[in-house]
């Protein structure tokens, strides 16, 4: 069956509701939780991991209905993720431009970061976006580095939080807070001084969330 087909065919609309609304009806939801989203398209993913070219028609499609389709792309891509360049990094943009919340902002981010990890060419995109209006493309930009380790570009990293630092805004806080944290468990030391460096700057927020795994 279509996949289209199959996601509609199991809408519930009283989960539509509340799943939405948890989602600050960011747009409408069919209604399917995120196990039964999984068994659906399960065969349609394990077929899609063949693909030798990125159905960028599909994704749009996608992009262009019910929540649970974005989740649908946002998948697909993962495992499409080899056959992505930075060709495809305009797509990706625009598809960080539409819709945004969390739930896909905080997957497009692996996403992209995948692309500049094998091509550092990349990196000097996810700094434009670090200086966006666009919030969401700057928590992008901070947080595309999550769980590279030792292979964490620090110098990268450390310009893109500082074109950040002063904010307001949550999400940006928050994103600082967790690429800092994260790489705290393999570079504690770095941490410290940068927090120590910029703390005048940051928000408590950051600074609390960042030291978590940091031993004083």
């Amino acid at each position: 069956m279509d996949i289209f087909a199959l996601f509609y065919q199991n809408a519930n609309s009283v989960q539509a509701v509340s799943m939405a609304a948890y989602m600050k009806n960011i747009c409408p939801f069919l209604g399917i939780p995120k196990p039964k989203r999984a068994e659906l398209s399960k065969s349609f993913l394990k077929e899609a991991k063949k693909a030798t070219t990125i159905d960028w028609a599909f994704i749009d499609k996608c992009w262009a209905l019910e929540r649970e389709f974005q989740y649908l792309a946002l998948e697909y891509l993962r495992v499409v993720a080899r056959l992505l360049t930075i060709r495809d990094i305009p797509h990706l943009k625009k598809l960080a431009e539409t819709k945004s919340w969390w739930d896909t902002i905080d997957f497009l981010d692996r996403i992209v970061g995948g692309i500049a990890l094998e091509n550092p060419a990349v990196n000097a995109i996810l700094l434009e976006w670090s200086v966006s209006e666009n919030f969401w493309l700057r928590r992008i930009a901070i947080d595309h580095q999550l769980l590279r380790k030792e292979k964490t570009d620090t110098e990268l990293l450390a310009k893109i939080i500082e074109n950040n630092l002063g904010q307001k805004e949550f999400f940006i806080n928050k994103a600082i807070a967790w690429s800092l944290r994260e790489y705290s468990k393999t570079n504690p030391e770095w941490v410290r001084s940068f927090i120590e460096t910029h703390r005048d700057r940051m928000a408590p927020l950051s600074i609390r969330e960042a030291s978590k795994h940091i031993q004083e």
